[in-house]
């Protein structure tokens, strides 16, 4: 009975009780038990816990590098034990039930990857953890960047679909040819972890060095300055490839051009090789992003910097996009005199992805 009822063993005992005493329920006679009987939802006498269970799972995510809880995953009952340890009396069954409603499952592993972790992988995560919450706690920026997959521009089928009127799809090309669009668009971002709030620079050239610094140098004029007047650095979270790349010269050599301008030190913290799905840009911007826009043909640059721009979320997610017409080279070189000249002060846990550059002069 147990197994197929789901229940537990005291509560089937009850109502085995409850039966054998026939005491009149009143009202209706199809009722079992009295009028208002039974448990209430927690969400009526602890409103907040579905938001704070949310929070939690969005935080504890294995190798989340800035989660203001304790980096590691969570069980159901360390959530439980979290949860009371705020005052929130839940039980580990009431927050599985509510993980389900909140689109969570238990899931394995999938065997998909080759290869191992890097040795230095969980130090780094730590690393960035802990040198996010001091800037955050001191009142400094701290942003994730990353450039998001090129997109063609023209009448191309973009994945997905959309509520229409039956007969109103959008009719784009069959052959899926470059020299039939218009280009492709080069979206690099910039997360501010603090105010869930985002700048997205649309290229239409190159993904180079130059173009990540200046879309950088985009967000700072934008938004960074205006919310952080009195900031005296910026803590920023890069992959460890591509055009912000640690071993790129050209990004370290632009970062420094722009830390002499704002006067801003800028501390840079890379996610190790292989772990680029960590950035917080990626899960907090990007995916949002490609949902807003799927089903949506990107027929002009103007259309893919208006649907980024008018993505949004539940949880108050901005973003502003612009369009940036400039010709970036490709394969700038850097010479071994322009990086002595530079004021870059490799950090002591692991000086390949942990930098500070200051302006020249201090």
């Amino acid at each position: 009975m147990l197994e197929v009822s789901g229940l537990s063993k005291p509560t089937i005992l009850k109502g085995i009780k409850e039966l054998h005493s026939r005491r009149a329920l009143g009202g209706d006679g199809n009722r079992i038990r009295r009028r208002g009987g039974g448990r209430k939802p927690i969400e009526e006498h602890d409103p907040e816990v579905t938001d704070l269970l949310e929070q939690i799972m969005e935080e504890s995510t294995v190798g989340d590098p800035m989660s203001p809880l304790k980096w590691s995953s969570k069980s159901s009952y360390q959530i439980q034990q979290y949860l009371e340890s705020k005052g929130h009396r839940i039980s580990e069954d009431t927050i599985q039930r509510r993980l389900r409603k909140l689109d969570y499952s238990l899931q394995a592993n999938i065997k998909d990857k080759e290869g191992t972790s890097h040795a230095e992988r969980d130090r780094q995560f730590r690393y960035l953890n802990e040198t996010a919450k001091r800037f955050l706690a001191e009142g400094e920026p701290v942003i994730s960047v990353d450039t998001k997959k090129k997109e063609r521009v023209g009448e191309f089928k973009n994945p997905g679909r959309k509520w229409r009127k039956k007969g109103e799809a959008p009719r784009v090309q069959i052959h899926d040819f470059s020299s039939l669009g218009k280009g492709m668009a080069i979206p690099y971002g910039a997360y501010d972890v603090y105010r869930n709030e985002g700048m997205v620079n649309v290229g239409m050239t190159h993904d180079t060095a130059e173009f990540a610094v200046e879309s950088i140098r985009r967000w700072w004029r934008v938004f960074g300055r205006r919310h952080y007047a009195a900031a005296r650095q910026v803590f920023i979270c890069a992959d460890s490839g591509g055009s912000n790349g640690s071993r790129n010269r050209a990004w370290k050599y632009y970062l420094q051009r722009f830390s002499d301008e704002t006067g801003l030190k800028v501390v840079v913290g890379h996610y190790p090789p292989g772990t680029s799905k960590w950035n917080k840009i990626e899960h907090r911007m990007f995916s949002f992003i490609s949902m807003n826009w799927k089903g949506e043909p990107l027929v002009s640059f103007e259309t893919v910097v208006n649907l980024i721009s008018a993505t949004t979320t539940r949880r108050g997610l901005r973003v502003k996009a612009v369009l940036d017409k400039r010709w970036y080279e490709t394969g700038v070189k850097i010479s071994d005199e322009q990086m002595k000249d530079l004021n870059i002060r490799p950090h002591n846990q692991n000086p390949e992805w942990n930098y500070s550059i200051s302006p020249r002069g201090n």
